[in-house]
């Protein structure tokens, strides 16, 4: 029996590596609306930061502290929904853990 009967050369071309933009940017999960809402839902969490820094005095603070957390606070998580979502990051982690997160 012949080895070539056997063995055949395969029929499946060879697989190249999918190509990679730099920084692994994409937007295919942000399309139509969603991606300027999130740019312009953080540029405005930005802003509010920014403006909490520009007051001087105060004479109570505790509005101005709790101002200062939910600015602060929603313009990391926005920033951080940002940059999962226009990344390769969402599939390397998997759409399972980004629900959770």
């Amino acid at each position: 029996m012949e080895n070539g009967a056997v063995y055949n050369t395969t029929t499946e071309p060879e697989a190249r590596a999918p190509r990679r933009r730099p920084f692994g940017c994409t937007l295919r999960r942000l399309r139509g609306w969603r991606l300027p809402v999130k740019v312009v839902q953080t540029i405005f969490s930005f802003v509010a930061v920014v403006c909490e820094e520009i007051v001087e005095n105060c004479v109570t603070c505790t509005g101005l502290y709790l101002f200062e957390f939910v600015s602060c606070s929603a313009f990391l998580l926005s920033l951080l929904i940002l940059c999962m979502y226009c990344t390769d990051l969402y599939e390397s982690l998997g759409e399972d853990k980004v629900q959770k997160l």
